[in-house]
């Protein structure tokens, strides 16, 4: 999915390389997410079995649930994906290598990007959260440490005068994810809607609720 603004991610010191073993585990864990990924975008979640997954993968179904209990625990990478991109934006937020609206408005679109790549895919997450408690506590805890790691980024723009102050970050990251989640399920329900316009009209109107009022003769992004 194309975003609105090229954001660079900040320099970061050079990790430790992991071994072989667990290089083909990471390997053959995204394969299997794909896989499914995949299935669940043409057939639809509830259509999609794990003989399926395992087919696509080309992975015995004891391998499959080596990496997942179930078929639901596979939104697990997913929610993992979304994660390190949170902590991504609160490391860039930290360097202040660029505004908090353009950081904010490259995010809006990172973190939509794999739930965004189909519609089945969008539907099927929604309709799992709703229908198994595992996948429903295991996507609210996402949603917790979420918020906690925006809430440093959204406290960093208030210390630099760049959002409001009159509002606590925790109460505008939950606006934030509100309207995110808000904006992928419409989307997800219409096949001729457009997720990149959705949420770049979303955003603006967030960034407008958040942002340091313009004071009289002056002019604020």
């Amino acid at each position: 999915m194309a975003t609105e603004s090229k954001v660079a991610a900040p320099r970061r010191p050079a990790a430790s390389v992991p071994g072989r073993r667990e290089r083909k585990r990471a390997q053959t864990r995204e394969r299997i997410f794909r896989a499914a990924i995949e299935l669940f975008g043409q057939r639809g979640f509830f259509n999609t079995t794990v003989e399926d997954i395992t087919e696509a993968a080309d992975v015995g179904k004891g391998t499959f649930f080596n990496y997942f209990p179930s078929k639901e625990q596979v939104f697990g990478v997913l929610y993992e994906m979304q994660l390190k991109k949170v902590a991504q934006a609160r490391d860039l937020a930290q360097s202040g290598e660029c505004s908090l609206r353009d950081l904010l408005r490259h995010f809006v679109h990172q973190i939509a990007e794999e739930p965004g790549k189909n519609q089945q895919v969008a539907c099927g997450l929604v309709a799992t959260v709703v229908s198994s408690q595992a996948v429903r506590e295991m996507h609210l805890e996402t949603m917790r440490r979420g918020r906690q790691l925006l809430g440093e980024v959204l406290k960093l723009g208030q210390k630099r005068g760049e959002v409001r102050s009159d509002l606590t970050a925790e109460e505008m990251v939950r606006v934030l994810q509100q309207s995110l989640i808000g904006a992928v399920l419409l989307w997800s329900l219409e096949p001729s809607s457009n997720l990149q316009k959705r949420l770049a009209a979303m955003f603006e109107i967030y960034w407008s609720g958040i942002k340091i009022p313009a004071r009289k003769g002056t002019e604020l992004p």
